[in-house]
């Protein structure tokens, strides 16, 4: 019995710890990454604006009404976490940017998808995120265990496997 209450006092002030940390952490954060892939912009673009079928970390979607003029759909991941976008921004084939449409969830932001032709041929995409976390203990996770450019990263090396290629990330 007493090490049950030991262990359940270590786990409460531990997360205790958690939220206080993540309590002190900012609400926002800005991240950035960029790549280079062997296809043109226009190219790039298509894929990035289109249905998000080529990520594996996306098992459904489906596209939703416009929303003032807006294109809105919803992605679903393999947790059964269905999260709604609204697309900000869209200058065919150089700037989009996505929001995440419900303000409900925990987090939230956009994603600013810049594409520039690279040196050399073939194209430069840069991921910008201006997020927030507003639940203290994913605040906390996200800045110390999975870090803020985690999901950028993922997503720019699902693109590159969608074209066949390493995918160099860099900062």
């Amino acid at each position: 019995m007493k090490w049950s209450l030991l262990v359940l006092g270590v786990v409460v002030v531990l997360a205790g710890v958690v939220a206080l940390v993540g309590a002190a952490l900012p609400v926002r954060h800005h991240a950035t990454r960029k790549a280079r892939f062997r296809v043109s912009p226009q190219v790039l673009y298509v894929v990035i604006a289109g249905p998000p079928d080529w990520r594996p970390g996306v098992k459904r979607f489906a596209v939703l009404p416009e929303k003032d003029g807006r294109r809105q759909w919803w992605e679903e991941d393999s947790h059964g976490q269905k999260i709604a976008y609204e697309v900000l921004e869209d200058t065919a084939p150089t700037r989009l940017v996505v929001r995440i449409a419900d303000p409900k969830l925990p987090f939230g932001g956009t994603w600013s998808y810049d594409i520039a032709p690279a040196a050399g041929g073939g194209s430069e995409l840069r991921i910008t995120e201006n997020g927030e976390i507003r639940n203290v203990i994913f605040r906390f996770m996200s800045r110390f265990i999975l870090g803020y450019t985690a999901t950028i990263e993922t997503y720019l090396r699902d693109l590159g496997a969608k074209f066949g290629q390493a995918t160099e990330i860099e900062t």
